[in-house]
């Protein structure tokens, strides 16, 4: 369920028409709803009580890290999963405790897990066993102890897009699960680190639960491996990847059967679950708020030229991905069209040959479900303007982002004196 809905003809978030946000602000924009935020976080949050008490949730920042929507889920009991040391400085601005703070990713520089040992996160979730070794002998130097658990690789196919799928054996992220025995037993002599469990996360925007279930069965065969070298196992981050329903007929896993599954396959365990929820969190959350430019006549069908591109919202370009296109004020009748942006690439393209409501020039219309990986990934792509973002609370809004316009990026740039 999101907050986006007709009133009186016209869609609004919540209270507020989204015609008055254009106005006000602009196209394209990003809107968020804080309702629908704190709706997932506590569907998501109600759906693992089956997994029982000990869970520790952790908001995966690269999803949407608008401080404002991270606020929103710090007032409601979440933590942050951060890949860079700009999500953990995001993260303690946010009002997010340091202790609730699971720092993951491939590459943390030495600087960054420095940063994250003085602001006492946590947990760090170690890639390679070398990064194991370098966190021990940082934190040992500042007489600190690191908290940390091996990720391994379960070489499980999430079964979802190429792109986003990471349990595979040829994929980048952790370490492979055979190997992780000896991995642990070298680490977890070392001072200045507390390797108390293990990590895994095998793929984003899943539906189907059975690789999960094979994935976890997998480490709990490890977690009882490692116990029986000697090991004190206290935490399993479980990782997050649940899907979304980005068109109509979508049908993901309810949180409440990813917690079922979730007890089925940990029973008997006894640690601490952990869990980095991202954009079954926020991707319903938001849209991408547009104005149409140009209905332009096709050879096949008429391309609808819309002011938002591929540099606002990555998505399609990138993983040829779905985002449901709505007018705001629907016209009545329908159109079978392209839609595409004004960046000069052919893969500025949102949808082709689609059924969409028919729009004219000056038309508002929205990308749904766009509340996660939009404005995270934009650019500046064709010295475009970066995209505004916007929190819809009940019948108030507030610009939680300013549009960074084309010439104040430009007087970051210096020519050379030479020259």
């Amino acid at each position: 369920m999101n907050h986006f809905s007709m009133i009186d003809g016209a869609l609004h978030c919540e209270g507020v028409p989204l015609e008055r946000i254009a106005a006000e602000v602009g196209t394209p924009v990003y809107v968020y709803s804080a309702a629908t935020f704190r709706r997932h976080a506590q569907v998501f949050r109600d759906g693992l009580k089956a997994a029982g008490a000990r869970v520790h949730l952790a908001y995966a920042i690269k999803a949407n890290p608008n401080i404002g929507v991270l606020r929103v889920l710090a007032d409601e009991g979440y933590g942050a999963d951060v890949v860079s040391g700009g999500e953990l400085a995001r993260a303690l601005a946010a009002g997010m405790p340091a202790h609730d703070v699971v720092f993951s990713g491939v590459g943390k520089t030495d600087r960054e897990l420095i940063r994250g040992l003085e602001a006492g996160i946590g947990q760090f979730n170690l890639e390679l066993e070398e990064e194991g070794v370098v966190l021990a002998a940082l934190a040992a130097a500042r007489g600190l102890t690191a908290p940390a658990v091996l990720r391994v690789n379960p070489d499980v196919d999430a079964g979802t897009h190429a792109k986003i799928s990471t349990g595979k054996k040829e994929n980048k992220f952790g370490v492979p699960i055979d190997l992780a025995p000896g991995i642990f037993d070298r680490l977890a002599t070392l001072p200045g680190i507390n390797l108390r469990g293990v990590a895994i996360h095998i793929g984003s925007q899943l539906f189907d639960l059975a690789p999960l279930e094979a994935a976890y069965r997998r480490v709990g065969e490890l977690v009882a491996e490692l116990r029986g070298r000697g090991h004190t196992i206290t935490h399993v981050d479980l990782g997050g990847g649940l899907g979304v329903p980005y068109r109509e007929e979508d049908a993901p896993p309810a949180p409440a059967d990813y917690g079922a599954m979730v007890a089925r396959a940990t029973a008997g365990w006894d640690v601490e679950l952990m869990f980095e929820p991202g954009r079954v969190i926020a991707g319903n959350a938001g849209v991408l708020l547009t104005e149409v430019i140009w209905v332009k006549p096709g050879v096949i069908n008429p391309y609808v030229i819309v002011d938002a591109a591929m540099n606002d919202l990555a998505r399609p370009a990138m993983y040829d991905a779905w985002h449901d296109f709505v007018a705001v004020r629907p016209r009545g009748g329908t159109m079978t069209a392209n839609i595409a942006g004004p960046v000069c690439e052919t893969g500025d393209t949102f949808a082709m040959g689609r059924t969409i409501d028919r729009v004219e020039r000056g038309d508002l219309a929205i990308f749904r479900t766009a509340g996660a990986y939009g404005a995270t990934m934009a650019s500046t792509y064709n010295s475009r303007a970066l995209v505004p973002e916007v929190l819809v609370d009940g019948d108030r809004y507030t610009v939680v982002a300013d549009r960074i316009a084309a010439e104040t990026i430009l007087a970051a740039e210096r020519v050379p004196d030479w020259l």
